[in-house]
This record gives C-alpha cells, sequence and structure tokens, in this order.
C-alpha cells in the first residue's frame, strides 16, 4: 500500500463499465441543489420496523423503510457512538458487503447499516429514469427514519462515489468522514472522459438491452440514457470542505488494460485529493477496481482509521 496526502477478468471488466455509468438518468442536474429530504418527509405511515431494532447488538435486522411510496430495504447491525454506512457500487446490492460488517462492527463498535437501493436486493423497483437525487433522497429517508442524524461515516464503492458526493454536499453536517472507495469522482467526468466511457459502455448497454428485466441491466439501461449531459453536471460539483475523505484507489483501476483511462482514473483521485483539506489518498496495491474483495484488511483499516478520527 502507498500513501499520501494533498480472474474473473471479463465478468469483471463487464461489471466494471456498468459501475462507471454514474447514477444519474432522467435529469442534468447532478445533485439536487436543496434538501430532497424536505421534498419526501418521513411517511406517517412508515412501518414500524423503522424505528431501533431489538435484535442482538450483533445481529443486523432488516428495517423496510418508505419513501415517496416505495420502500427500501436496509440492514441494521446496532451498536454505540457512531454510525458507518456502507453503499456498494454498480448493480450491487447490500449484500456485496456481507464480510466486512461483522469485522467493521466487531472493531469499532459502530452502527453498521447497509441498503439495497432503489431497484436492487430487497428493495422495490422504481419506473422510469434513474435520478441520482432519488437515490440521495432515498438515503437520507432511511438514515432520518432510522434516527440517524450525526456522526455518520459514509463509505462508497465506485458508482456510489457520486451518491455520496451529492449526499455530503446536501447533508455535511451529518457526516464526520467519508471513505471513497476506487469511487466515481467529479475530476474524471471531463467532456473527453465522458466521451470514453460512453464509447467503453456501449457494448454492456446493447448486450443489457437484450434481458432488461434483470435488475444489474434495467440500473444500466435506466443510467445510460441521461449519461453525457448529468455527468457534464457532476464534473462542477464540489465536497464539502468540513468533510474528512478518504480516496481508495486501485492500483490496477477499472481501466486495466487501458494504460491512458487508467492513468485518468489515478488523475482523478489524485486531484479531487488535492482540491480540498482534510484529504488523503491511498493506493490498494495489486487489487483491481474490486478493492473491497480484492483488499479487506486496507479498506476495513481505513473505515477504523476515519471513525477513529471524528472520536
Amino acid at each position: 500500500m502507498s500513501r499520501t496526502t494533498p480472474d474473473r477478468r471479463s465478468a469483471h471488466r463487464a461489471l466494471s463499465a456498468l459501475a462507471l455509468l454514474t447514477l444519474t438518468a432522467g435529469t442534468v442536474t447532478a445533485c439536487s441543489d436543496h434538501d430532497s429530504a424536505s421534498k419526501h418527509p418521513p411517511s406517517p405511515s412508515a412501518p414500524s420496523s423503522a424505528s431501533p431494532g431489538t435484535s442482538r447488538a450483533d445481529e443486523a435486522k432488516l428495517h423496510m423503510i418508505d419513501n415517496g411510496g416505495h420502500r427500501l430495504a436496509f440492514h441494521v447491525t446496532r451498536g454505540h457512538g457512531s454510525t458507518i454506512v456502507l453503499d456498494s457500487g454498480g448493480g450491487e446490492d447490500s449484500s456485496y458487503w456481507k464480510d466486512l460488517v461483522p469485522r467493521l462492527h466487531a472493531a469499532t463498535g459502530a452502527t453498521v447499516i447497509t441498503y439495497d437501493r432503489a431497484g436492487l436486493g430487497k428493495s422495490d423497483v422504481v419506473p422510469g429514469p434513474w435520478k441520482v437525487e432519488s437515490a440521495v433522497s432515498d438515503l437520507e429517508s432511511g438514515l432520518q427514519q432510522l434516527g440517524v442524524t450525526k456522526n455518520v461515516t459514509l463509505v462508497a464503492h465506485s458508482q456510489a462515489g457520486q451518491i455520496a458526493t451529492c449526499f455530503a454536499k446536501d447533508n455535511p453536517k451529518m457526516l464526520s468522514g467519508a471513505v471513497l472507495v476506487d469511487a466515481n469522482l467529479p475530476p474524471l467526468f471531463t467532456d473527453e472522459g465522458i466521451a470514453r466511457l460512453v464509447a467503453l459502455s456501449r457494448p454492456q448497454v446493447y448486450a443489457a438491452k437484450k434481458d432488461p428485466d434483470k435488475p444489474q441491466n434495467r440500473q444500466l439501461i435506466s443510467t445510460a440514457e441521461s449519461f453525457v449531459p448529468t455527468n457534464k453536471a457532476y464534473h462542477k460539483v464540489t465536497w464539502p470542505d468540513a468533510v474528512p475523505a478518504t480516496v481508495i484507489v486501485s492500483e490496477k483501476t477499472p481501466f486495466d488494460g487501458s494504460p491512458e483511462d487508467a492513468q485518468r482514473w489515478r488523475d482523478a483521485a489524485a486531484s479531487f485529493v488535492q482540491d480540498g483539506p482534510h484529504r488523503t489518498l491511498v493506493t490498494a496495491e495489486g487489487s483491481s477496481h474490486d478493492v473491497p474483495k480484492d483488499r479487506p484488511d486496507l479498506v476495513l483499516k481505513e473505515i477504523e482509521s476515519m471513525v477513529a478520527a471524528q472520536h
């Protein structure tokens, strides 16, 4: 591992292309410009499971949260003090973190939350184009109904980096820090970068349309619909200076085999770290884009460090 401050190959490559299609279909704004939670206040008929669970602290409990007429699955391992929220990459649901959650809970004692974004896992499908502000609203509503309002460490892998960036912009006081794991970051999405990503993902989008009911394919198709204008807007979004962030970048990147694109990925991560205070860059040596699976000890260590730094 190097650190600085200011073969599943074919299948993995296809997943990487999916993961890089940032979640912003159907709108030309990269983030909401207002408190999206105010548009979707907690439903008075929200299920009782939205209140704190009574299961043992080391067991995850399912809470079905209502937001704007659809239900989302939040999995909560109760702890004390701070809260760690894990958000998976494109096409992945909360099960992506199943091996890391018990280790993270044991190491930190914090409450650990994973969740299924709309259309994935146990969460309802939401028809129509995918919108990043809707994803932010879903996460905000879930945390509010679970009683989580402060001391949150947000961990985002890959595509979830855009949700994390927009969430942080709207809710800087809720976050005590973030760990961005080989995440989509605004500096990547220059006009040239967007064009290259569109070209890269075109075969996967075409293939997905042959089986549009598969959750991962449904997400990819809806995301691709407004990829260019929404990512032009995302390129201009800034991370709040008040929220510390650790950026873990994979050594191989999602573009293993394309040196030029791999360098663009690394440069975007470095640029993000240099653009604001309280940011740290960590390289996951030997890792593919699938850092939480390839280097779980490193991800665990960086989350632990971020949580500890806030006490």
